[in-house]
């Protein structure tokens, strides 16, 4: 702890800071609170996503088994039908903290011959796009829980730092000049005393 100065200015200026610690530390409480709220509930929001995912690729499994048997896919694969063209993102706000909002994903065109394809490649292209897409839609997530994460360790930095050094700091910095300042003022009444009893033995 830094020495403070002895003082009733130095006082006035710990008791200043404790009053401001203790209007701040709330606010900060509460943001830590929803910080952590919102992290779970991006959390959710994730692992409900993963579970629709999951469901998508098990219904694919029929198709896949037909995919396996036929010959016109040993020298081609499906997945060269399905490329990303972009993700389009938003911003939003959670909590004070920017963060990326999913709002699309689009393909590239990839055109092929109707007559070589069997008829359940247009289904499959479109199952595997709402995969890429639960993909982009899981990746924006994580980016925001990254995101509030960070924040909520500066937070809660801040909530440790005034709770348990701040505070503490000025209350015993408060308590110390209270001390001293209370001892000058018991010396001063005791020298007062003392010289008002030799001024009257003086006048005897």
């Amino acid at each position: 702890m830094a020495s403070v100065k002895l003082t009733k200015n130095e006082q006035k200026k710990q008791k200043d800071a404790l009053k401001q610690f203790n209007r701040y530390l709330p606010t900060l409480q509460l943001k830590k609170q929803q910080l952590q709220i919102c992290i779970r509930q991006v959390e959710a929001r994730i692992e409900e996503a993963r579970r629709s995912q999951a469901e998508l690729v098990k219904s694919l499994e029929p198709w896949i088994a037909v995919y396996g048997e036929n010959a016109l896919f040993k020298d081609e694969d499906i997945l060269s039908l399905v490329r990303i063209d972009r993700i389009e993102k938003g911003r939003g706000n959670i909590a004070g903290v920017e963060i990326p909002v999913f709002k699309d994903l689009t393909f590239k065109d990839v055109p092929y011959d109707l007559r070589r394809y069997p008829l359940w490649v247009d289904s499959g292209v479109r199952m595997l796009r709402e995969c890429s897409r639960y993909d982009a839609v899981i990746k924006t997530l994580q980016e925001q829980i990254d995101l509030l994460s960070r924040e909520l360790r500066t937070t809660s930095q801040r909530v440790n730092l005034f709770e348990k050094v701040k505070i503490p700091e000025a209350k015993e910095n408060i308590r110390k000049i209270g001390i001293y300042l209370g001892d000058q003022d018991t010396s001063a009444v005791v020298r007062g005393k003392i010289a008002k009893r030799k001024l009257t033995r003086g006048l005897e």
